[in-house]
């Protein structure tokens, strides 16, 4: 069986195409490592690429499992509380009660922004 390195594959830009869709944005993925570490150190190409497809599988990984749940419900729209069930249903326990805080946080700052948009909004038209 030849392996044909360097054969030009038509599949091989939708390949590629496909794996870049599946990763999240290695700059995003380096900046977030960047702010744990001293102002200083450097990180290897390597270590971002590595980090890109840890973090990327993990995202799958959880958000396949809410997505199951939705689907057993029949519901067509993953949220936050669904994606706080599959991490505690995956074993990840640790990571569950800080996201749950910072999902009741974040709807509590959505509300207040809706009332100041409102406000904001009757002040206008008076």
């Amino acid at each position: 069986m030849d392996d044909n390195v360097g054969a030009n594959d038509p599949n091989e830009d939708n390949n590629n195409i496909k794996e870049q869709e599946r990763l999240l944005p290695i700059a995003n993925v380096g900046r977030i490592m960047k702010q744990s570490l001293p102002p200083n150190a450097k990180i290897s190409k390597e270590a971002k690429e590595t980090m890109q497809e840890c973090v990327s599988e993990f995202v799958s990984f959880v958000t396949s499992e809410a997505s199951e749940k939705c689907r057993k419900e029949r519901r067509k729209t993953v949220n936050g509380d669904d994606v706080c069930w599959a991490l505690e249903a995956l074993g990840f326990d640790d990571y569950s009660g800080p996201i749950r805080r910072y999902l009741h946080r974040y709807r509590e700052l959505e509300v207040e922004r809706a009332n100041q948009d409102r406000v904001r909004d009757n002040e206008r038209e008076a």
